[in-house]
């Protein structure tokens, strides 16, 4: 089991100098999520790969419809180079809210999962290195290289492109399970179960959920002769209990599977008191 945290509110400075102390307290990754409107992702992360060495930097997550997909690319595949191959993206829907449709209309989830869909097939091909790929798709088409060359492949530990992980949401009431058929695509899983009529102060996820869903995921990585071995299984905790609440330790989670515990302080509230936990927090290290 690995260890990250999500650092909810800083500006580039203050998300850099935490990565720093992430990395010397021992966590194995450190995220930032994306908005509209407000402190940039990729920047951010851009000022913790300069200010770091070894601690992985990544999202959770980018709502990556919302992005023309070579601009994603570019974006990722720059800070990856910068900091020399440690960057990973977490993509899903994302959550709509005030702060999005303040500036964009909804168009519709089906309608955003297919553009999540092609957006995450030309970064896989603009990020390949492939000067002469092409793509002919219903939002995004990409067509023939010019005379300018296209960036430089990402570094060797993340070839062929930085891995992405996906969203995967798990219905047991639904044969067909969509959203795991995606994630099952790449390079792994932030697993969430539809719970109707959730009460509140009940786990979202459960050890027994969790593992069906991960039973059906191994399942559709077969399907597509695609190893088991290596694909990142991502449970977003919170060993304070205050926000994100599931049941059974990172020991546990590991045993079932899991490959990381990404500690989500989401219930810290901005300002400096607010960051000022979170940096006592990530001095205490990860909650082995």
């Amino acid at each position: 089991m690995r260890y990250g945290f999500v650092v909810p509110y800083a500006d580039p400075r203050e998300f850099a100098e935490l990565a720093a102390l992430g990395e010397e307290r021992g966590w194995d990754a450190v995220f930032t999520w994306e908005s509209l409107y407000g402190e940039h992702a990729w920047v951010t992360l851009a000022a913790a790969a300069m200010a770091t060495s070894r601690i992985r930097l990544g999202t959770l997550l980018t709502p990556a419809s919302r992005h023309r997909p070579w601009d994603l690319a570019s974006m990722v595949g720059s800070v990856d180079r910068l900091s020399g191959g440690r960057v990973v993206m977490t993509v899903g829907l994302g959550a709509l809210h005030s702060g999005w449709t303040r500036f964009e209309p909804d168009e519709g989830r089906a309608t955003r999962a297919r553009k999540l869909d092609e957006s995450l097939e030309v970064y896989r091909g603009l990020l390949s290195g492939d000067s002469s790929y092409t793509f002919a798709g219903e939002f995004y088409p990409v067509g023939a290289a010019g005379g300018e060359a296209p960036p430089s492949p990402v570094p060797p530990p993340q070839r062929p492109h930085p891995p992405v992980w996906v969203v995967g949401s798990y219905d047991p009431a639904r044969t067909r399970q969509r959203s795991l058929e995606r994630a099952a695509r790449w390079q792994g899983v932030l697993p969430t179960v539809h719970v109707p009529d959730l009460q509140p102060g009940s786990p979202h996820l459960t050890l027994d959920s969790v593992g069906d869903a991960l039973e059906v995921l191994r399942g559709l990585r077969d399907v597509q002769g695609l190893p088991w071995e290596g694909y990142d299984v991502v449970i977003e905790g919170d060993s304070t209990g205050e926000f994100v609440k599931s049941d059974g330790t990172p020991q546990q989670w590991a045993d079932l599977g899991a490959t990381w515990w990404i500690e989500s302080w989401w219930s810290v509230p901005p300002g400096a008191d607010g960051l000022a936990e979170i940096r006592r927090r990530v001095a205490a290290g990860p909650p082995r």
